[in-house]
């Protein structure tokens, strides 16, 4: 388990901004066409995000342990948040 730690809570953050309201519960599958192709990043973006959406904790943990680990935890925390902010002027319409 994670020791739930400000970057955590930061990536949760940026992760519910950039899902945004009105989700409803249930299992999800978010389709990213060509992920195993992209960078580690994205790849950790996408699957955070998932897990985030389905709510599934342990997953979300295990990959923000997984991406301390091996030492790209910041790449992967910058790449969220400019994802996010991309995602919240595109619906501002900026």
């Amino acid at each position: 388990m994670v020791k739930r730690d400000g970057a955590y809570e930061v990536a949760l953050c940026l992760a519910g901004a950039l899902v945004g309201d009105g989700v409803r519960e249930g299992a999800w599958r978010l389709e990213f066409p060509g992920i195993d192709q992209a960078g580690y990043d994205e790849r950790w973006v996408a699957r955070f995000v998932s897990a985030y959406v389905n709510h599934d904790e342990l997953t979300g943990e295990a990959l923000f342990g997984a991406a301390v680990a091996d030492g790209r935890l910041p790449e992967c925390l910058m790449t969220l948040a400019g994802s996010t902010a991309a995602t919240l002027r595109r619906r501002l319409g900026k």
